[in-house]
């Protein structure tokens, strides 16, 4: 049986309707695993993401969930808390752009609590149960201002930052009873996230220049690295945020 077999496993993903998300639910159902799908506007039937793990032949199920509501949230983390969930991707997440100065308080709040606070609140409530059982994979969407500060996003490189640290810390203590705690760091992918640095001439060229790869990234790329953490593959591997970004951070 190959390592990276996820027959059995239940995984939840947040974020799931599009972009880095959907691409990590397709890749988590192709490897084996059952798929229950998180998002703000997930379709009770016949999304995108429903179709793509269907066609694997794994089961689905959609929550909708507003990730700036803390009380949707706990609501959300209780429910979840209660199923058997092998497998927590926490990669919902939304980003405001304006210069530090300006930059609106209820912004800053908002995307705390989507990109930081909702994901520890998840990830404490199914993270509980996993401990019970011995057995769990959780994995967060870091990103590149997981290392850098960025450009106009001071939330969003707080809250990718406090990533890092929440995963070592989760993983101190976690580990050692069968629960693996990680982060995955996409690089600049082609996603709604990114249009806006997409759209601008110069920004892009830019960007491109430092990419060794010599491209933007997809959100299938992000396949491999999320099977790797979800599955017995990654065993031995905890409290690590796994850039993958075409050679950025190497440049």
């Amino acid at each position: 049986m190959s390592p990276f077999d996820l027959t059995g496993r239940r995984a939840v993903v947040t974020g799931a309707r599009r972009g880095i998300g959907f691409g990590m639910a397709e890749a988590l159902a192709a490897a084996g695993a059952d798929i229950i799908a998180v998002s703000a506007s997930m379709e009770a039937e016949g999304s995108a993401t429903e179709q793509a793990v269907r066609a694997h032949g794994r089961a689905f199920e959609a929550y909708a969930c507003d990730f700036s509501d803390r009380e949707a949230v706990a609501e959300l983390a209780a429910e979840l808390g209660a199923r058997e969930v092998d497998i927590l991707i926490n990669n919902a997440g939304t980003i405001r752009r304006a210069p530090a100065a300006e930059h609106p308080l209820d912004w800053w709040d908002e995307v705390i609590q989507v990109d930081l606070s909702s994901q520890f609140m998840l990830s404490q409530a199914i993270g509980r149960a996993m401990l019970i059982r011995g057995y769990g994979k959780i994995v967060f969407t870091a990103s590149l201002l997981t290392f850098q500060g960025g450009i106009n996003v001071p939330g969003y490189a707080a809250a990718k930052s406090g990533i890092s640290g929440l995963v070592k810390a989760l993983s101190n203590e976690w580990a050692g009873r069968g629960v693996t705690v990680n982060a995955i760091a996409p690089g600049y992918i082609a996603t709604d996230n990114t249009q806006a640095l997409q759209g601008d001439p110069d920004r892009s060229r830019s960007i491109l220049d430092r990419i060794p790869a010599g491209r933007w990234g997809v959100a299938s790329d992000l396949g491999g690295a999320t099977v790797f953490l979800a599955s017995a593959a990654s065993d031995y591997v905890s409290g690590v945020v796994l850039p993958v970004d075409g050679g950025w951070l190497g440049r």
